[in-house]
C-alpha cells in the first residue's frame, strides 16, 4: 500500500464527542481536550477512524448519530458499547480507583479489587475486538492512555501482526510503587506487546525502564537520546518520552478576541481585588486543591499587606462524582473555603471566590486573561495543560505562573515559572506573595520565556516527535504522516 493511503486509527477510552439528549432528540457535539486538539487535524487529513466508548447508555441511537456526525467531522467514529456494570468496574473501578492513584504516587487512595481487574481485562479485550474488526492493511494504530494498557496484548493474542503504538498520558510510577500492584506482571508484559510506547517525561521513561528490568529480566534495553529500544523475545519495542502540549496559536488568537477581552474586564471589575490568582482544576485529589487553599490562607496570615488586595479564584470542574473519594474531597473543599472566607472576609473583599462548575470556552479564556497569577500546584500530574493554556492566553505578558515541581510541565516551564513543592505550605505561601509583588519587567520577562517555550514545543511538534520515532520498518510511513500534521 502506498504511503498516501496510510490511514490513522486512533483508540481512546472516550470518543471525541459528547452525546446528550435534547428536547427534540439527541445532540452530538465535539468534545474538548488536548488529545482531540492534537489529533483532529491529522485524522481529518488521513480520513481516519476514532474508536472509543461514546459515554452514553444504550438508549441513545449511537451508530446513526455517529454516522451523521462523521460526515461533517471528516473522519469516522466507531463506538465500543459498554454496559453500566462494565463502566462502573472497568472505568470507575480499576482505571480510576487503582491505576489512577497508583500512577500518581497516592497509594493510600488505591483499591485493589480482583473483580474490577477482571472487568478491566474484559473491556480491554472488547476494545481489541472492535479494533480487529476495523483495522486495514496500512493503518497507523495509535492507542491512548491508562484505561487501555492491555489492548495490544489481546490484539497479538488474536494473531494481528500490525504495528501498534501506545501513549500514556499520566505519569508512570517508580519501580517500588508499581510493584504494589497485584497484577504488575500481567500489565508490564502486556505493555511490551506494543511496538512503540510514548511517555510524558524523562522521569516516567526511566521509571518504566526500571520496572521492565526488575519484572522482565529476560528483556534487554539499549538507550539513546530520547528513546530506548527494548528487546523482548523476538520483538523490539521503542520507548520514548514526548511531552504533550497545546495549540499555542489557537489559544493566543482566541484570547485576543474582543469577546474574551470584555469577559476578562468584567470578571476583574466584579471580583473587587487588585490581583487575581487563578486555580483551575478538575475535582481530583491529585490536584493539590486542599493544600492550595491552606497555602493561600498561610500567605494571608504571613503577609497582612496582601489582604484586601489579592483574591484566589478557584474553579473546580465536576469529575467522577460517583467515586466516594471525590465526594469526600468536594465536602472538605466546601468546608475549608467557608472557614477561610469567614475568618478573613470584610465588606468589599472576599479572599476566595470558589466555583464548582464547568466553564464555557469564552469564560475560560476570560479567566486566563483576567488573572495576574496562575497557581497550578498538583501533587502529581502527567503534564498539566492548564499551565500551558494560561501562558498561551496571557497575550499582554502580564502574568506569573506558579507551578508544582511534580507536574510534568515543570521540566519544560521551569525557567519562567516559580516552581514550588505543594506539600510545603510555607514556601508556596512565599511564592504567592513573591508573584504578588513581582516587578512588571520581571513578570514580562518570565512570561515571554514561557510563551516562547510553548510556542516552540506545541501540540503539532508533539505529534511529529511521536511519529518520527516509530520503528525503522515504518519510518517512511511515519514521516509521511508527520508531514501532514500541520498541512
Amino acid at each position: 500500500m502506498s504511503e498516501t493511503n496510510l490511514r490513522l486509527l486512533v483508540v481512546s477510552n472516550r470518543l471525541p464527542v459528547v452525546i446528550s439528549q435534547a428536547e427534540d432528540g439527541w445532540d452530538v457535539e465535539p468534545a474538548a481536550g488536548g488529545l482531540v486538539t492534537a489529533l483532529s487535524p491529522l485524522i481529518k487529513k488521513r480520513r481516519g477512524l476514532w474508536i472509543g466508548w461514546p459515554g452514553c447508555g444504550p438508549e441513545a441511537p449511537v451508530t446513526s448519530l455517529l454516522q451523521e456526525y462523521s460526515k461533517d467531522a471528516q473522519f469516522d467514529l466507531k463506538p465500543v458499547v459498554l454496559s453500566q456494570d462494565e463502566v462502573d468496574m472497568y472505568y470507575h473501578g480499576f482505571s480510576n480507583q487503582t491505576i489512577w492513584p497508583l500512577f500518581h504516587d497516592l497509594l493510600g487512595h488505591c483499591l485493589f479489587d480482583a473483580e474490577n481487574w477482571s472487568a478491566y481485562v474484559d473491556v480491554n479485550r472488547k476494545f481489541a475486538e472492535v479494533i480487529a474488526e476495523s483495522i486495514q492493511p496500512g493503518c497507523f494504530v495509535w492507542i491512548h492512555d491508562y484505561q487501555l494498557m492491555l489492548v495490544g496484548h489481546f490484539l497479538r493474542e488474536m494473531g494481528l501482526d500490525y504495528r501498534l503504538n501506545f501513549f500514556l498520558h499520566i505519569p508512570f510510577p517508580s519501580r517500588d510503587l508499581f510493584r504494589r500492584l497485584p497484577w504488575k506482571q500481567e500489565l508490564i508484559q502486556a505493555l511490551l506487546e506494543y511496538d512503540h510506547i510514548g511517555l510524558q517525561t524523562v522521569n516516567d521513561y526511566r521509571n518504566f525502564i526500571q520496572s521492565v528490568r526488575s519484572l522482565v529480566p529476560e528483556a534487554s534495553a539499549r538507550s539513546y537520546r530520547r528513546q530506548s529500544r527494548v528487546r523482548y523475545g523476538q520483538r523490539e519495542v521503542i520507548l520514548g518520552h514526548y511531552p504533550i502540549s497545546i495549540d499555542f496559536h489557537e489559544f493566543n488568537s482566541a484570547a485576543k478576541s474582543p469577546e474574551v477581552a470584555d469577559a476578562a474586564w468584567y470578571l476583574h471589575e466584579n471580583l473587587g481585588s487588585k490581583v487575581l490568582v487563578l486555580g483551575l482544576d478538575r475535582l481530583d485529589y491529585t490536584k493539590g486543591l486542599l493544600e492550595r487553599l491552606l497555602a493561600f490562607e498561610r500567605m494571608l496570615e504571613k503577609y497582612p499587606d496582601a489582604q484586601s488586595n489579592i483574591s484566589l479564584v478557584q474553579i473546580v470542574i465536576p469529575s467522577r462524582v460517583k467515586v466516594p473519594d471525590y465526594l469526600d474531597l468536594k465536602q472538605l473543599l466546601d468546608e475549608q473555603v467557608g472557614r477561610i472566607n469567614s475568618h478573613f472576609s470584610h465588606h468589599g473583599w472576599v479572599p476566595i471566590h470558589y466555583m464548582y462548575r464547568h466553564l464555557g470556552r469564552e469564560q475560560l479564556l476570560g479567566h486566563y486573561r483576567a488573572c495576574e497569577i496562575a497557581l497550578i500546584t498538583p501533587l502529581r500530574d502527567g503534564m498539566n495543560l492548564v499551565a500551558k493554556e494560561y501562558c498561551a492566553s496571557t497575550v499582554d505578558d502580564n502574568g506569573v505562573l506558579i507551578l508544582s515541581e511534580f507536574a510534568g510541565a515543570a521540566a519544560q516551564l521551569g525557567r519562567g515559572a516559580l516552581i514550588v513543592n505543594p506539600y510545603d505550605l510555607e514556601s508556596t505561601a512565599d511564592a504567592i506573595y513573591a508573584a504578588y509583588i513581582m516587578e512588571p519587567e520581571e513578570r514580562r520577562r518570565r512570561m515571554r520565556t514561557l510563551r516562547n517555550e510553548i510556542k516552540r514545543n506545541d501540540v503539532h511538534r508533539w505529534v511529529r516527535w511521536f511519529l518520527d520515532d516509530t520503528p525503522e520498518a515504518g519510518d517512511r510511513k511515519a514521516t509521511s504522516l508527520a508531514e501532514h500534521t500541520t498541512g
